[in-house]
């Protein structure tokens, strides 16, 4: 438009009233209503000319998405094939077949409640569609929305008596009303195995009524068994909309199974729902609690900070005295780092206590043998070690820690450097010197005068230097300690048959800390 020139209205410009759009002499009242009447068949005209092409077209596309759709459908895309038969139902939303091939797009990607909807839109449209009738029936009663249900097949079976499925299905209508009325009678009465098989049918009937579940849960948690109850009531999370008792409910049966960084994700989900949940927010702090005392106090054995370990997970037991597995788990693991810190006889204590609340436990077992063999009782390490390896019998660790008990066994019958210097078996090499020193001075021959002591007294002090000498080498020392020992004649090279010879120059008479002269016979 030029500068300064004003938009005419619409009237104007077709010259209906006052002056034309060019400036020419407007038309009457008469002769403007003569005009808009001709304007308006002209118009008529024109979209009777184009409504045909523009159906043509819109029904071409919504073809061509459901074309594409089959194909996606048929080659398991099922994603992609939605995404087709969502444009279609955009483009025509009247078209009630359209709506039943998404719904059933949709009950193959397990979206049940997305497909009602469609299912239902279907029937509206369409009112005597028996098919998605059936469909829709079939749903409702997987659900467990036995009313709603029968009201369908019986629609079908109004305009088809013949109709084999509704009767199949009216028929399995009334099977379920009567086993979850069964079903609610048992467990009133504390029936719970007997309502327990009552339900397995109804929920092979309706798999989707969460009501079903969470009945046969209540009854596995009755009789003890929170594995199957979880299984019941995972899905009724999915089931109803908001379902925070649910969660709640699974939060408390993992943590009474001890399985806590499961319980905190359920309480989680239930405050994701609502933050102001009280009880959610209260089970909460305590599995948090006790979560970061679990946690610290393995990360403490990790850095073999046994003592800061064994104080957490006494505070654990104070946090949480009234689930057993908890303190069981307490007992298990102070056992384990009692062990590590050569403590045998309290460690012993300790994992025979935790040994009674779970004797299955290989690792308890694996702990106090490892106790005994600081104790020395070799035969009771033996013991625990076979005990472990009958409950699991490809554990390395087991089978190793077993290998070497025995070894351990056999060479204490024989000669043990622990013994003759009287120290323990975790002694450092400063008191196996001190020992040694105390003993060698004891027992060196010249102290004594008859032929028989001297002969006593040397092999009493070979016996003591061997011990130095293997207990202060830590080659020897760990070879001796895993059952080995290095001085024994038939664990040198050659075989027993051949003469023994010190590993090392060793001369227990010669110069050293001791000046002796020493003569043989």
């Amino acid at each position: 438009m030029e500068s300064g020139q004003q938009r005419q209205p619409l009237w104007r410009g077709l010259g209906l009233l006052g002056r034309g759009g060019d400036g020419s002499p407007g038309l009457g009242p008469g002769a403007c209503e003569r005009r808009l009447l001709w304007v308006a068949s002209l118009l008529c005209v024109l979209l009777d000319l184009q409504l045909p092409g523009l159906l043509a077209a819109g029904q071409a596309e919504i073809d061509n998405h459901l074309e594409m759709g089959r194909k996606l459908l048929a080659a398991g895309q099922l994603a992609e094939a939605l995404s087709h038969y969502h444009s279609a139902v955009e483009i025509d939303p009247k078209n009630y077949l359209t709506y039943y091939k998404r719904a059933t797009i949709y009950l193959a990607m397990g979206k049940f409640k997305s497909a009602l909807p469609d299912l239902s839109k279907a029937i509206e449209l369409k009112p005597d569609f028996l098919a998605a009738r059936l469909q829709r029936g079939n749903i409702l009663l997987k659900q467990g929305s036995t009313k709603e249900a029968k009201q369908d097949f019986e629609a079908v079976l109004r305009s088809n008596p013949d109709n084999t499925e509704a009767q199949s299905q009216l028929a399995k209508v009334t099977e379920l009303e009567f086993s979850m009325q069964e079903g609610r009678t048992a467990f009133q009465r504390k029936n719970y195995l007997g309502a327990i098989s009552i339900l397995d049918q109804a929920i092979e009937i309706s798999p989707w009524d969460p009501e079903a579940k969470e009945l046969r849960s209540e009854c596995y948690i009755f009789l003890g068994d929170y594995n199957k109850a979880i299984l019941d009531l995972k899905p009724t999370t999915k089931l109803r909309n908001d379902n925070r008792a649910a969660f709640l409910k699974l939060s408390k049966l993992y943590y009474n199974l001890g399985e806590h960084e499961e319980s905190l994700n359920h309480v989680r989900e239930c405050l994701k729902l609502d933050q102001d949940d009280k009880d959610c927010f209260s089970h909460y702090k305590q599995v948090k609690k006790l979560a970061k005392q679990l946690e610290s106090a393995e990360e403490h054995i990790k850095a073999q900070r046994y003592e800061d370990a064994i104080e957490k997970y006494k505070a654990v037991m104070k946090t949480e005295p009234n689930v057993e597995v908890f303190a069981t788990k307490a007992k298990g693991r102070i056992c384990h780092c009692l062990s590590k810190s050569k403590r045998p006889q309290e460690a012993i204590d300790v994992c025979t206590e935790a040994h009674q609340l779970d004797p299955r436990n290989i690792f308890i077992l694996r702990d106090r043998a490892e106790a005994y063999i600081l104790n020395e009782e070799f035969e009771k390490a033996v013991e625990d070690y076979q005990e472990a390896k009958e409950f699991d019998s490809e554990n390395e660790e087991v089978k190793e820690g077993l290998e070497r008990a025995h070894k351990l066994l056999k060479q204490s019958k024989k000669r043990d450097y622990y013994k003759i210097l009287g120290i323990r078996r975790n002694a450092n090499k400063q008191e196996i010197i001190k020992a040694y020193r105390k003993l060698a001075q004891q027992w060196h021959p010249d102290n004594f005068q008859s032929e028989d002591e001297k002969k006593e007294a040397e092999k009493k002090f070979i016996d003591i230097a061997a011990a130095k000498e293997v207990l202060t080498d830590p080659e020897m020392r760990q070879k001796f300690d895993s059952g080995e020992d290095p001085l024994d004649p038939e664990n040198q090279q050659g075989g027993a048959g051949h003469q023994h010879h010190w590993p090392f120059e060793f001369n227990p008479f010669g110069s050293g800390n001791f000046q002796f002269k020493f003569h043989f016979n």
